[in-house]
């Protein structure tokens, strides 16, 4: 830059005017030719390592009466995997994820296993609402809205459009190379229409010297744009394949020779054998040598050698960028799970087989339906997956158990899993832009919206306390992350120090796990604590102003024990599921049929899901579908004996050494379970028999996952 160009900008600076944008490409010109440049890049990625908390443990598919005896040698008589790696299913947001993996303690176990081998991602695009999903009952369709902390994700990523895009991108990706061994790939599944923007910003992390592939997935049948919409159809998708460094993990891949080409490149010898013949190529004298040993070799009778090829003994056709092979997931196939997005394992399989080997570690940090790790247990591998979405976390639970199963059935070998969260997250939401002072004045605005929403009083001088309504007292939970059981117990601490007796809790998420028994010890003590889910409707003035804004009670479940002889003169404890109650509510009813025109919609209001009817003369009928407490339930698992197991967690202490503490919390052990599935949509409501090793008082904790993939749990206590 010349010196009035120095001045100018320096001018424009102080001004706090725009700059040109070639001023800023001059700023950079000694130090690249072409650099990647939006509104909002920066080079700095979050480092944060916050403490992963078990919520979940899996380590059997289903506990059964076993025979005498295990073909396992790492399990013990119940399936209970004794060491070695434990495969992660973590819910969160996937940047303080990575995060905390590279920085945190895990990122020692993940070294231990070798390094994170390969990366598979398939990062959503803004086509509607990320996080919504459909729900089927009473053979109709239910739309499950995404929550307001997926909300905020959704519009943390497209709120400014591609440029809010790709800064999110761009620093997953770079974390996502930090973790990568360096002998590890990543495989990124690209929208079309951001295909472009995603190649430059991987060039830009990994270096376009390690791409190696744009692959093509061509998907069966045909779908995309018709011929009336001016354009071809798209009927096929982008895979970008990067290798961290030189060196990485490749084994060659093959498919099926198609009998079109079987048909026209070989021909059967007079031994009924097909074959095909080839040019030696660069073949070493000595290879060609042992190919005439082993009868391979022909001469023409222009006195070329030529290398005979039988197809009995080939690997296939060696696989090229465009893959025509791998049809998607149809409406009837056996491994549908009924997720938009899901992918076919097939093409996982693919990736998973070239760019990694058995034993190795591989992750997906946009989990969907599990497809990935599904694929990776099959064939062997340990894996990570990450979502913020509450419905993928369940989905890809219940078929990594379907996985586990069907493994046990056939005899092979499978590895526990564990379902993690973090703790006590950073506020995202206000720390994107808000510093020095401002966060505070941010938090008051948060507070008080919700006070006017719920009706309450705003107090001062508290720490846990915001409010009052009808003699009760208000906390009011963070925005972007679950209520959890270390935030209750301040509240308890606070309440049991000024003699209040009544709270209540509002809260856009609890966290998984988080007991009605846990509640009932608070008031056991002293503090009745009741929590309630706060509408998103808080955020809409119209709403709150007509008192459209209901917030409802958390679900509750209700389970009997049962005492079973068993054969020895033991005796076991059976659990039968009795009841269960929901208030949630995501739709208002009375408004809607104001509002609509003749049509039909299917809503959720206070528990229950009805179908609504309006017809061209404003006569509105009311179907009911779920016309029993147990429609509601998808899923339901018992830990026999909670209270066997502490939950553990791992941090890094001011000296960067690695600390194991005790959170108070127990972990649940998954022994046993039942949920629905689309090959096998019915529920068993009672268990088997346990049988405990010695008498004595346990705790069985019963955990119900409802069909919108919200967890509700209670403690039963035992004697035996």
């Amino acid at each position: 830059m010349n010196e009035q160009e120095k001045n100018h900008l320096l001018e424009l600076i102080k001004s706090g005017r725009k700059l040109p944008k070639e001023y800023i490409y001059k700023l950079f010109a000694d130090e690249e030719d072409v650099f990647l440049f939006w509104n909002g890049r920066k080079e700095e990625v979050t480092n944060i390592a916050l403490p992963f908390h078990s919520i979940e443990h899996i380590d059997e598919p289903r506990k059964e009466n076993k025979q005498e005896g295990d073909m396992f040698e790492m399990f013990d008589m119940r399936g209970r995997q004794l060491k070695g790696w434990t495969n992660k299913l973590i819910w969160g947001d996937n940047k303080l994820i990575l995060s905390s993996l590279a920085n945190g303690p895990l990122r020692e176990e993940i070294e231990k296993q070798g390094g994170l081998k390969l990366i598979y991602i398939d990062p959503p695009f803004a086509v509607g609402a990320d996080f919504g999903f459909n729900i089927e009952i009473g053979g109709e369709t239910a739309e499950k809205k995404q929550s307001v902390i997926e909300e905020i994700a959704y519009r943390d990523t497209w709120g400014k459009g591609i440029s809010s895009y790709l800064s999110m991108m761009y620093e997953r990706l770079k974390l996502m190379h930090g973790l990568l061994a360096e002998d590890g790939s990543i495989y990124v599944h690209v929208d079309w229409r951001v295909t472009a923007y995603l190649k430059l910003l991987l060039d830009d992390v990994f270096g376009n010297n390690n791409f190696k592939n744009e692959i093509f997935w061509k998907r069966q049948p045909v779908r995309g744009a018709k011929a009336t919409s001016k354009q071809f159809a798209r009927n096929a998708d982008a895979l970008l394949f990067y290798s961290k460094a030189e060196n990485y993990i490749w084994n060659n891949a093959y498919k099926e020779y198609s009998q079109d080409f079987i048909k026209s490149k070989f021909r059967l010898d007079k031994n009924g054998r097909l074959y095909r013949d080839s040019d030696l190529g660069d073949y070493s004298a000595e290879s060609i040598e042992e190919f005439e040993k082993q009868g391979k070799i022909y001469i023409t009778s222009n006195g070329k050698k030529r290398l005979i090829r039988y197809l009995d003994e080939e690997k296939g056709e060696a696989v090229s960028v465009i893959w025509d092979d791998i049809p998607e997931v149809n409406s009837m196939a056996e491994e549908r799970v009924g997720y938009a997005t899901q992918k076919p394992e097939a093409l996982l399989e693919r990736i998973i087989k070239a760019s990694s080997n058995e034993g190795d570690l591989i992750a997906d940090f946009f989990c969907g339906s599990g497809t990935t790790v599904a694929v990776a247990e099959k064939v062997g591998r340990k894996w990570i997956t990450a979502d913020l979405g509450r419905f993928s976390i369940h989905t890809t639970r219940k078929r990594m158990i379907g996985v586990q199963r069907e493994l046990q059935e056939n005899g092979k070998d499978f590895r526990a899993f564990e379902i993690l969260n973090l703790g006590k997250y950073e506020r995202q939401f206000f720390m994107d832009d808000l510093t020095n002072g401002k966060l505070k004045q941010k938090e008051d605005v948060y507070i008080n919206l919700i006070l006017e929403a719920y009706k309450a009083k705003r107090i001062e001088g508290h720490s846990t306390l915001h409010g009052t309504k009808s003699g009760r007292f208000v906390h009011i939970g963070p925005l972007d992350v679950p209520v959890t059981q270390s935030r209750l117990l301040e509240i308890f601490e606070e309440c049991r120090q000024k003699l209040y007796t009544q709270v209540d809790v509002l809260g856009f998420e609890f966290e998984m796990g988080l007991t009605p028994q846990f509640i009932q010890e608070l008031k056991d003590k002293g503090v009745s604590i009741t929590l309630k889910y706060t509408p998103k409707d808080v955020f809409d003035k119209r709403a709150v102003d007509k008192g459209q804004a209901r917030f409802y009670d958390v679900a509750y479940l209700d389970a009997k024990v049962t005492k079973k002889p068993l054969p020895m003169d033991a005796t076991g404890v059976s659990i039968e599921l009795t009841n269960f109650v929901t208030h949630y509510t995501q739709d208002d009813v009375e408004e809607l049929q104001l509002s609509m025109r003749a049509s039909n919609k299917v809503v959720i209001e206070d528990g229950q899901i009805i179908k609504i009817e309006k017809d061209k003369n404003g006569i509105i009928t009311r179907t009911l579908l779920t016309e029993n407490w147990y429609d509601w339930i998808d899923y339901w698992a018992i830990d026999f004996n909670y209270e066997d197991k502490k939950e553990i967690i791992k941090i890094k202490n001011e000296s960067g050494e690695t600390e194991e503490r005790w959170t108070g919390n127990y972990l649940f052990e998954n022994e046993w379970q039942s949920f629905r599935t689309r090959k096998n949509p019915t529920l068993e409501f009672t268990s088997v028999a346990h049988q405990y090793p010695k008498p004595g008082k346990y705790k069985v904790m019963v955990k119900v996952v409802d069909i919108l993939g919200i967890d509700t749990s209670m403690i039963v206590e035992v004697v035996v």
